[in-house]
């Protein structure tokens, strides 16, 4: 088994053991649940692996991540059965379906977005831009995935928002920071793509940003 399938497997376990105590009634909703060092210990899993699961949960909207506070339980039903299954997910159908909610929802920013969107979008290229993915490619990723959902957010519609949110959470992330450690990246991965696909919404061209979009989601493939 390679590292990726390893961590991706400890991952599912982490987040089977996280639902068990959910349901078990271990936590009240709106309750503050165990910080992830506490969690890493009573699960035995090391406190990356602990972190991804929770990463997963809190876009999936059964946790809530609240930054210097803690994690709260939000509800106990969820369908989490979904997150195990895009985690078991073919690389191709993940691209197939990454590609229909990203395409037309670049056509939708470049119709729908408006200056505050556009000033938005460059302060997000600007910050993942100044992050070197060789020195820390998970701030890099984590940048990155902030930069699409501003794209996302800029097309105006909550529902598309939070399926993309979803998806990101389940896989992009993971599957940047993989990449980063491809030795035969070029210095700047993906910038062009990343500028071509900015410019194209900026510019109010939907046909444009959409085909901007495939070439970004073929070259992450």
């Amino acid at each position: 088994m390679n590292c990726a399938m390893q961590k991706t497997s400890l991952v599912d376990v982490a987040i089977d053991s996280i639902k068990t105590r959910i349901e078990r009634g271990d936590w009240s909703v709106g309750a503050r649940i165990p910080t992830e060092p506490e969690l890493a210990e009573t699960l035995g899993m090391s406190r990356n692996t602990v972190r991804e699961a929770v990463r997963v949960l809190n876009f999936a909207g059964v946790l809530e991540v609240r930054q210097g506070d803690g994690t709260y339980l939000r509800t106990r039903s969820n369908p989490l059965s979904t997150v195990k299954t895009l985690a078991h997910s073919a690389p191709e159908h993940r691209r197939e379906v990454r590609e229909i909610l990203e395409t037309q929802a670049m056509r939708l920013a470049a119709l729908r977005r408006n200056d505050e969107d556009i000033a938005a979008l460059e302060l997000a290229f600007a910050a993942a831009q100044a992050v070197d993915w060789r020195d820390e490619p998970e701030r890099h990723a984590d940048l990155d995935v902030a930069f699409h959902s501003r794209l996302v957010a800029a097309a105006h519609n909550p529902v598309l928002s939070e399926l993309y949110q979803f998806f990101v959470a389940s896989h992009h992330r993971a599957e940047l920071i993989n990449i980063f450690h491809d030795p035969t990246l070029p210095e700047q991965p993906g910038y062009a793509e990343h500028r071509a696909l900015l410019d194209a919404v900026i510019a109010g061209d939907p046909d444009a940003a959409a085909a901007a979009c495939r070439v970004f989601v073929f070259w992450k493939s």
